[in-house]
């Protein structure tokens, strides 16, 4: 394949992604402002509560199997093995199932002895398991790596795309028929089941599925045809937790130690800072994979060139973000929640800011793994996150949700400021290298 029809690849591939991450953003705002007029502060607080909860406990105990499926998968195939890529299927989605077990556990034990930080009455509790069980039994990352590994990045983004036309018909639905908060968590119940079917039943149609079922799987076989699996099962378990600490540890603290009524405002103004965020990273990535293509092997002029390009580009995007916030944020968060959710708009701003921060520093991450420093990016990401919680602790108390507003704000800044020392520091060695050669 030539350059031009690798790049052509990337492209469509990335269009894919990029479209479905679009209306995921657009949709939930929708399904959101439906959730917040028809259950009002209190209860959608409770709400954002129950539902980040079985949100955080699924990806503490869960791994990215699909960076498995895909790394080994390729390998196999390359060289011509596809029983050994059925096999590590086969492990990854029993990895998954025996992950989704203990969180059940878990989030059991948790609501039913520990239901008071969500200020559910007896009667939610049912519902709030149910959901959460869902949750967990409904990881789909096993059959997500088939078909990134198989390159249907169209059929993955239609398969992520059944989620958000889920919760907005379950809301429409709940709206009409059962407006309560035990009826948007069916609602979002049955749409995580739906764009669970809905990604095995497009996985089904690269044969993997039928092959994988059928596999044999002895576990010694399958770490010595994979060496490092752990490892790797282990690296993107710590990850996917950094990220979560700093995405759900805010609004369970705010829930904790402001209220639910808190957490439903902060809620409504992190939803609306990710998607607007999430809108304009459509303008920056377009290029970005064979910009990081070029950047590995560049002269360090080409190599500064490319890092200012790309960190240019996030700026300006970020800029978009902050402009359109200042602007235009009160009547959003208005417009979405109603008046009882205008007091968000402070939080809106700083964590919006945040995410303008994440957003101009974008680049600074995944050049750094195209650079073989993922144990450094790691690093400076757990540093970040320890300040962003440090100073939650810390803030908390004092000024309730204000202060889990400005903790993620100062945690972008630190990972930005931090990953961007590091990509330095690169640079700057990659060309005393070259120097000296």
């Amino acid at each position: 394949m030539s350059a031009r029809s690798r790049w052509r690849a990337v492209l469509a591939n990335l269009g894919w992604l990029l479209a479905s991450n679009a209306l995921m953003a657009v949709l939930s705002l929708v399904y959101i402002g439906l959730a917040t007029r028809t259950l009002g502060l209190g209860d959608f607080g409770r709400f954002a509560l129950i539902t980040g909860t079985a949100q955080t406990l699924a990806m503490l105990v869960s791994f990215e199997t699909w960076k498995i499926v895909v790394q080994y998968g390729l390998g196999h195939e390359a060289a011509g093995r596809p029983d050994a890529t059925w096999r590590v299927e086969r492990a990854a989605m029993l990895i998954e199932m025996g992950s989704a077990g203990t969180g059940i556990g878990l989030i059991i034990a948790l609501f039913t002895l520990w239901p008071q930080p969500f200020a559910m009455d007896e009667a939610v509790v049912p519902y709030a398991i149910a959901y959460a069980v869902v949750q967990l039994v409904t990881l789909r990352s096993t059959p997500t790596g088939i078909l990134r590994m198989r390159d249907r990045f169209r059929l993955a983004a239609l398969a992520d795309s059944v989620q958000p036309v889920g919760r907005l018909i379950g809301a429409l639905v709940a709206q009409a028929l059962f407006p309560t908060l035990a009826g948007f968590l069916v609602a979002w119940a049955v749409a995580e089941l739906l764009t669970l079917g809905a990604t095995w039943a497009l996985a089904a149609q690269t044969g993997d599925v039928r092959a994988l079922f059928r596999a044999r799987l002895d576990w010694r076989q399958a770490h010595a045809e994979n060496p490092g699996i752990g490892r790797v099962l282990a690296s993107t378990n710590g990850q996917s937790t950094l990220g979560l600490a700093a995405r759900q540890a805010p609004l369970l603290l705010v829930g904790g130690f402001a209220g639910a009524e808190a957490a439903g405002a902060f809620r409504l103004a992190a939803q609306l800072a990710n998607a607007l965020s999430k809108i304009s990273i459509l303008l920056t990535r377009a290029a970005f994979p064979e910009i990081v293509r070029s950047i590995r092997s560049a002269s360090r002029a080409r190599f500064r060139a490319g890092v200012l390009r790309v960190g240019l580009a996030c700026m300006v995007a970020a800029g978009a973000v902050m402009a359109l916030v200042a602007v235009a944020g009160d009547e959003l968060l208005t417009l979405v929640g109603g008046h009882d959710f205008r007091a968000g708009y402070v939080y809106l701003l700083w964590l919006a800011g945040a995410g303008a921060i994440e957003l101009a520093a974008s680049a600074f991450e995944p050049i750094l793994l195209s650079v073989h420093r993922a144990l450094s990016a790691t690093v400076a990401r757990a540093l970040a996150v320890a300040l962003q919680l440090g100073m939650m602790v810390a803030l908390l108390p004092r000024i309730g949700a204000l202060g889990a507003s400005i903790s993620v704000f100062a945690g972008s800044v630190a990972a930005s400021i931090l990953l961007g020392g590091v990509l330095w520091h690169y640079a700057m060695r990659h060309g005393l290298e070259e120097a000296r050669g």
